[in-house]
């Protein structure tokens, strides 16, 4: 595999199969020099270039590297397989870093190489203001994990995604909530991001139509690692819950310094929390911290022999490892049925129509939001694994 960075646009390629000049001894390569540089160039003309893009550095890089491991995967799948159009496929990687200016410019970039399709990105921050430059250049975009509602809400073509919104998944963890906590002192917490706030803002709509009411709403900043004074307030308000709107390395931040301070107050989050480096943040106190995600996609059996193929080469396909590998099969199978790689043609074929993919079937709205969708509480060990509630384990 051969990648090739460029750092200051955040982007990088690899390429499928490996491309490269063998070692020549030193007189044969004047004349070879030119034919191999023909030849190269017109296999590259030949291939259709597509991309993921993420965090792929950044306090969120974990999910960058499930996704970039997803993608990756389906593109030696699929080039193993014949290709798509009868031509193989050549992966671009595009680091956002979920920071919104650097997911823009990244997106202008990757719009800006000619590709028709993007599996990205993951923060809805990222997202959201990608998916305007992916328009206006043509570019369909599949996010594997990007939730906010506002992603697909504001009726652009070219924007699906074949993960859940959080409304959906408020919606759950509020019930889960009013169910099992009952008569007891709830918190809500965010980072102001828009996932964060956004999914916090949603689980205090359903919990509070509930009839359930929060003692105390209180926001952080994203990055920050002093969370000594919100815990203090925990404490005072005898909090039995707290709903943490936000990513996986401050929750467990949250969680270490209640527990440092004698708290045994549980922990839930959503879906940015499915990811092992969790545990490596919060060790053994991660036990009973609850999140909602999907149904556990390793878990479906139209997922194994790709999960087998993953473990295969020692990676384990958690999070959004799956979702990213299901968008490009979405993507991959629409463009065989419209016969053409147009972004637009593409959309309409696959808002059309049903998919076969990892996740299992899935059928999107006129929004470009999957029609099969159901979250799940889970909770995590103190061993660093998490179980599905009532399901398998992770």
């Amino acid at each position: 595999m051969r990648a090739v960075c460029s750092p200051p646009f955040g982007l990088f390629r690899v390429d499928y199969p490996p491309r490269g000049f063998l070692m020549k001894p030193l007189k044969l390569i004047g004349l070879a020099l030119g034919a191999s540089l023909a030849l190269s160039t017109a296999a590259l003309a030949e291939d259709i270039n597509i991309a993921v893009a993420g965090p792929m550095t950044g306090s969120e890089s974990a999910f960058g590297r499930q996704m970039q491991n997803g993608a990756e995967m389906a593109v030696a799948d699929l080039n193993a397989a014949g290709g798509v159009l009868g031509k193989k496929l050549a992966l671009q990687v595009g680091d956002d870093a979920c920071d919104p200016k650097q997911a823009r410019s990244v997106a202008e970039k990757l719009a800006g190489s000619g590709i028709p399709f993007v599996a990205g990105h993951f923060c809805s921050s990222s997202s959201i203001p990608a998916s305007e430059a992916y328009a206006d250049s043509n570019v369909l975009q599949i996010t594997p994990a990007s939730t906010n509602p506002l992603f697909t809400e504001r009726k652009l073509w070219n924007v699906a995604r074949v993960c859940g919104r959080d409304d959906q998944q408020g919606l759950v963890a509020a019930n889960y909530i009013a169910k099992n906590f009952k008569g007891k002192n709830i918190a809500i917490l965010n980072d102001k991001t828009t996932y964060g706030k956004g999914l916090a803002d949603e689980t205090k709509k359903a919990l509070n139509k509930a009839g359930v009411t929060e003692k105390m709403f209180e926001s952080y900043n994203k990055g920050d690692k002093d969370f000594n004074a919100i815990v203090s307030r925990l404490k005072r308000e005898n909090i039995d819950l707290v709903y943490v709107g936000g990513y996986h390395q401050e929750a467990g931040l949250i969680l270490r310094q209640m527990r440092d301070q004698g708290l045994k107050t549980i922990l839930m989050a959503g879906d940015a929390m499915n990811d092992k480096e969790f545990a490596s943040i919060t060790g053994p106190a991660a036990e009973g911290t609850l999140f909602t995600f999907g149904p556990e996609p390793r878990n479906k059996p139209t997922a194994k022999a790709i999960v087998d193929k993953f473990k295969a080469k020692n990676i384990d396909p958690e999070g959004y490892t799956l979702y990213t590998y299901a968008a490009i099969q979405v993507w991959s199978q629409a463009v065989k049925k419209a016969n053409t790689t147009d972004a637009k043609k593409v959309m309409d074929t696959i808002k059309a129509g049903e998919w076969d993919t990892v996740l299992g079937k899935l059928g999107f709205d006129a929004k470009g939001d999957i029609k099969q969708i159901d979250y799940v509480v889970y909770k995590w060990d103190a061993k660093g694994s998490y179980a599905e509630l009532g399901g398998k384990g992770s």
